[in-house]
């Protein structure tokens, strides 16, 4: 069995800090030394694009020493972050997003039709 991975990150108030890194977090190169609190560990992003236009990103998230144990906030308890809410998610929440997300979508669907309709019309 092989050792559990780690990671040492410097803090301003704890020094070097070494903790457990989850096999999703996928390092820690924008870690800036402040406090160990604020250790941020960070999943790849899953983007999405429309037309080489960003919208969004989302990736799994947790911050190990947060003493919030509020999802929305980033607490000590793994989560998905959703750029476009500025919100971190446990599944419940994920899921209920990507429902709201499905519903979105059979809207703008509503709207192409209602759209394909006015102009066929003549509707301007």
């Amino acid at each position: 069995m092989s050792e559990p991975r780690t990671v040492t990150l410097p803090t301003t108030d704890h020094g070097d800090v070494t903790v457990p890194e989850p096999s999703w977090c996928i390092g820690h190169a924008d870690h800036r030394p402040e406090l160990r609190a604020d250790i941020l560990h960070r999943g790849a992003d899953v983007p999405l694009t429309f037309r080489a236009h960003h919208i969004m990103d989302a990736g799994l998230v947790q911050a190990p020493f947060s003493t919030v144990e509020i999802p929305e906030l980033c607490s000590s308890t793994t989560g998905v972050s959703i750029s476009a809410i500025a919100r971190t998610l446990d599944a419940r929440g994920v899921y209920e997003l990507a429902a709201a997300l499905d519903t979105y979508a059979d809207r703008l669907r509503s709207l192409a039709d209602q759209l394909l309709v006015v102009l066929a019309e003549g509707d301007l």
